[in-house]
């Protein structure tokens, strides 16, 4: 064996004359267990620790979140092009009712309006759905 470096499972294996598989088996026999509640990695987007049990718990909601956006967007997508354009301002880019206000022209009181007739239709729709 030369210095320096370490040994392969293949060299370790020829030298102890057992199957590789073995020595593998003995490795990860020798890992710590971790805890299902254990951080496991870093979410990239909110720089928090997730553990493997929020994964797992993730997943059923996961199917619920896309659901409910698919819904949202058919939704937006059904409005007229005006208020289609108050709910992207307010609820996707956040705009304030006064900024949504200067940006269509409108006076703020008619944007909560509007805004206000939008999300009872749109509740309703999903209520009768």
């Amino acid at each position: 064996m030369e210095e320096g470096r370490e040994i392969t499972i293949k060299e370790l294996s020829e030298e102890l004359k057992i199957p590789k598989e073995d020595i593998i088996m003995a490795l990860e026999a020798s890992n710590s267990v971790s805890s299902i509640e254990e951080a496991t990695y870093t979410d990239n987007k909110t720089d928090k620790s997730i553990s493997l049990l929020d994964k797992i718990a993730s997943k059923k909601d996961e199917e619920t979140i896309i659901t409910n956006k698919l819904t949202v967007k058919k939704l937006i997508e059904d409005l007229e092009e005006k208020d289609r354009e108050v709910i992207l301002l307010r609820f996707y880019k956040e705009k304030t009712q006064t900024q949504v206000s200067k940006i269509l022209g409108i006076s703020q009181v008619q944007v909560s309006r509007i805004e206000r007739k939008i999300l009872d239709k749109m509740r309703k729709t999903l209520l009768n759905a």
